[in-house]
């Protein structure tokens, strides 16, 4: 969703894996027949089966009739909603699209596809079996979506939290049977992040219900809250003392594997050793792109010493936050002017430092309302400041990659008109089904495509540090489609990834070493330039195909009313033909 971080725009704080909630019941009888009713039916089974099973989700989404349930994170609740995955998938399969409006018959593919993705994570990916973090942040994450938006009375939110609280130490239980040879950079990971996750619950959890004077209720809440974090703390021990030590799995997904995840998630079947190529020659574009504005700024200095003259102009970690909040505005007033795209009327999104237990992986991210969310429709744009604790030094460093021309970007990719847009949008998506599901390509390429796509039409007025900002930006997501495929699929190791994020994206060495890390669970992270990539050339085709008629925002406007569908499916409904993603 962001420059660096792990989550994805329909659910910003989730892990990405909706569990089998409590109370199985498998979905029953044959398709209900054809045509757009009986799709509409079907698909609000599927909806509520994936509220119902993943109660941390539907919370986010502003779904609140199971806010006081928790996952079921137990190897026979996985093996179950297999079973439920694959007998909707079949109820699916078996409407006839041509019976359907044009609306529907996308919503079916988009259907289809949220299914399969689901079932290669489950069945094919495991991080159930395989991440121990999918663990401990996922019952963060539960806490976290309870306490950060007053969309129930405070008591009443209380209760229910309690409900769950009183589930997560059996589900960190369930970890200890399921973890089987996991990859250690995955069990690295999950240690380095319960510290934080249990501070969260002791502090954080704690003190949003300071205003809570129901001396039971509050008892009631202590008992659960303080067991979740004596649970956190025998879970790290686990993890150190006996997971740790046998942990010797692979975390590479393999060529088959990844294809059909990419197929699955985002709808792309074009083959690995093609897209490597398509991947291999942006990187060299934006390199020499980069290479051609660091001149303008100084060409006596080197590039990479140009940009590391321009890094230095940062606030400190302290003023980070409200001098990121001062440029919102502006930004919001260039896409007006410019006819950039048209914006609904909205709030402001909120700047504030990223949650602990999300430190580990992100530096910036946007965490939106769901878009059933009725009462509390706050939007946070997070950023991740350094540790307090960090001497001068390391700190200095940490701080290159906030120097103010980047942190524009960053802001142009997570709120306009990047994802705090694309939420603003979401309430008036076609369907539901397009409020719940998504592709990253369409999402994370989108706000991926606004980088370029401001700079291109003006903003800062040709100011180089700006396109500088923007290609570094590139070359990151330039790097991480390299990476991803590369230790994926080629068997490039983590040392010689964190290298390449240094030499080949010009980025920070802590930046580097955090997207090695996310690229070891998150593979198929080069979705951010395929989606640019795509995004640009429909824009073209569409350019062609519209003639004298074309506007840039009628384009954008088109675009983002569709909904977060799989870019072939974007292709189809703006042009009337898929056509060529790439």
């Amino acid at each position: 969703m962001s420059r660096r971080s792990v989550v994805r725009f329909c659910a910003p704080i989730l892990t990405g894996l909706a569990f089998a909630a409590c109370g199985q019941r498998q979905p029953a009888g044959p398709a209900p027949g054809s045509g757009d009713a009986a799709f509409t039916k079907l698909a609000g089974d599927v909806l509520e089966e994936t509220y119902r099973r993943g109660p941390t989700q539907a919370t986010y989404l502003g779904v609140h009739r199971y806010d006081d349930k928790l996952e079921d994170y137990s190897r026979l609740g996985v093996m179950d909603q297999l079973s439920s995955l694959r007998t909707l998938q079949g109820q699916v399969q078996g409407v006839d699209p041509a019976t359907l409006s044009p609306v529907k018959h996308l919503d079916r593919e988009q259907v289809l596809h949220a299914i399969e993705s689901r079932i290669v994570t489950l069945d094919l990916v495991k991080p159930w079996a395989k991440d121990p973090d999918t663990y401990s942040s996922g019952i963060t994450n539960t806490a976290y979506i309870m306490i950060k938006r007053n969309f129930a009375p405070l008591e009443e939110r209380m209760r229910r939290l309690i409900a769950r609280e009183q589930l997560m130490p059996a589900a960190l239980a369930e970890a200890r049977k399921n973890l089987d040879n996991p990859p250690r950079i995955y069990v690295e990971i999950a240690i380095d992040q319960l510290d934080g996750n249990r501070e969260f619950f002791r502090d954080a959890v704690t003190q949003a219900f300071d205003g809570v004077k129901d001396a039971a209720l509050k008892a009631e809440f202590k008992k659960a809250n303080d067991a979740v974090v004596a649970a956190l703390a025998e879970y790290k021990t686990w993890l150190q003392k006996d997971l740790l030590p046998r942990a010797k799995g692979d975390f590479a997904f393999g060529a088959d594997l990844y294809a059909k995840k990419l197929w699955a998630d985002e709808m792309i079947d074009t083959p690995l050793d093609e897209l490597l190529r398509i991947a291999e020659a942006n990187l060299k574009q934006n390199q020499a792109a980069f290479a051609e504005t660091a001149r303008k700024i100084d060409p006596n200095k080197s590039p990479q010493d140009v940009l590391t003259a321009i890094e230095r102009d940062h606030p400190a970690p302290d003023k980070l936050l409200a001098s990121t909040q001062a440029t919102l505005d502006s930004l919001a007033q260039f896409m007006t002017d410019h006819h950039i795209i048209t914006i609904p009327k909205s709030e402001r999104a909120r700047v504030q430092e990223t949650p602990p237990f999300l430190r580990a992986t992100t530096s910036a991210s946007m965490d939106t309302p769901g878009p059933f969310e009725t009462v509390a429709t706050e939007a946070y744009y997070n950023m991740t400041l350094p540790d307090p604790k960090w001497p001068k030094e390391k700190t200095e460093e940490y701080m290159r990659q906030w120097y103010d021309a980047l942190t524009s970007n960053v802001s142009v990719h997570e709120v306009w008109p990047g994802h705090y847009l694309q939420f603003l949008y979401a309430k008036d998506f076609p369907s539901d089904v397009r409020k719940v599901f998504g592709a990253n390509t369409n999402s994370e390429g989108w706000a991926h495509y606004c980088e370029q796509m401001v700079i291109d039409e003006g903003l800062h007025a040709d100011d180089p540090k700006y396109r500088l900002a923007q290609l570094q930006d590139a070359l990151l997501r330039n790097t991480r489609f390299i990476v991803g495929i590369k230790m994926h699929t080629q068997g490039m190791t983590m040392k010689d990834a964190q290298e390449f994020f240094v030499k080949e994206g010009f980025q920070p060495r802590p930046v580097a070493e955090t997207e090695t890390k996310r690229g070891t669970s998150d593979a198929t992270y080069g979705y951010y330039t395929m989606g640019k990539l795509a995004i640009l050339k429909l824009r073209e085709d569409y350019r062609a195909k519209a003639g004298a008629a074309y506007s840039l925002q009628a384009f954008h406007d088109r675009f983002i009313q569709l909904g977060p569908l799989p870019l072939p499916l974007i292709r189809k409904a703006m042009l009337g033909d898929a056509g060529k993603l790439f």
